[in-house]
């Protein structure tokens, strides 16, 4: 009963197929592959932008820091939520792939930050003796398991452009949330004013792949030169490419992220009915936050489920004591794993 990480479930079928084929032959490296062309294709296809950049790296954390790298200048200032992603779980790539951007932190609900949040630290005074505006940063879905709506994002968006702050998008999930929301990708992307997105393909059933679409082409040259200096420019670059264009394909990420979606649905109904239990957060991904007891816990734990415990506790104090876990479905996720769960919490 795996819950501790989507990134724990291995790769989808489609995917390893693709891979698979990919490594027949030969192919000219550094993305100069008929594959890659293909899968770039994709892309703009998808997202309805046919002259955006679209470039792949093996990982989340190089996306997004190559990514705001491309937006910020050294001097200036990324705004982003508290518990962003990018300030919690990148170990400062973002400040070092910037050569010293600050990360501006605020508050807000399910960590989604609000549009007076925002509204107030853009348009604060600012002199030589601060860091300068920088870009906005949005993660979709949040740390938390929310996720921004359409409108959300257009009203954020909105007043990061009103400002003269380019916006990027921690698309991580995206999947998710377009399969819950039934939004098109552009929608939720440069129609509601995102500049940059990083899509994430690894924790939704690729092995390791995430692409950085760059909707205003004349960014996309700085990009190139950045993944390069920073050591991204994957030399068999057919292999990222293989990957997602399989992913891409048919509707196959959406599929996946549905499924996952459900089975966390599934879980949380499930939640809902056990006694000592309650759910911390908005459901807007495949992402629970469920506070349980520590006797619940510890049955969960001889049962053999594995997730993450978020709040500190006493592991010989009293069976009533609370904890918050967190719970994360994938596309791998069986009606039986869920089932088994539950049976274990009660």
């Amino acid at each position: 009963m795996m819950f501790a990480s989507d990134n724990a479930s291995g790769a989808a079928p489609e995917i390893l197929a693709a891979i698979a084929e990919a490594e027949t032959g030969y192919a000219m490296p550094y993305g100069n592959d008929a594959m890659t062309a293909q899968a770039v294709a994709r892309v703009r296809e998808l997202f309805e932008v046919p002259e955006a950049g679209v470039y792949f790296v093996a990982t989340g954390t190089a996306a997004n820091a190559l990514a705001l790298a491309s937006l910020c200048p050294p001097w200036s200032t990324i705004y982003c939520h508290r518990t962003a992603h990018i300030e919690e779980d990148e170990c400062g790539a973002p400040e070092f792939y910037t050569g010293g951007a600050k990360l501006t932190l605020l508050d807000g609900d399910d960590a989604k930050m609000t549009a007076a949040g925002l509204e107030a630290a853009v348009t604060a005074p600012r002199s030589v003796q601060n860091v300068q505006k920088g870009a906005l940063s949005l993660t979709q879905a949040t740390e938390a398991g929310a996720a921004y709506s359409l409108d959300e994002v257009r009203a954020l968006a909105g007043i990061a452009r009103n400002n003269g702050l380019p916006v990027h998008m921690d698309g991580t999930r995206l999947a998710n949330v377009l399969a819950r929301q039934k939004v098109s990708p552009a929608d939720m992307t440069w129609r509601a004013g995102i500049d940059i997105l990083s899509l994430g393909a690894t924790k939704n059933g690729a092995i390791g792949a995430e692409a950085v679409v760059i909707f205003d082409p004349e960014r996309a040259w700085e990009f190139e030169l950045r993944r390069k200096r920073g050591g991204h420019l994957y030399s068999k670059m057919r292999f990222l490419s293989a990957q997602m264009n399989a992913y891409l394909t048919d509707d196959l990420w959406l599929r996946l992220a549905d499924h996952a979606n459900t089975m966390a649905d599934r879980l949380a109904e499930g939640l809902a009915a056990v006694p000592d239990v309650r759910m911390t957060n908005t459901i807007g991904a495949n992402v629970l936050f469920p506070e349980i007891t520590l006797a619940q816990h510890q049955r969960l734990q001889a049962a053999g489920a594995q997730y993450y415990t978020m709040t500190p506790f006493d592991a010989e104090g009293p069976e009533d004591q609370r904890l918050k876990i967190r719970l994360v479905t994938s596309f791998r996720t069986r009606e039986e794993d869920v089932d088994g769960f539950l049976q274990g919490l009660r």
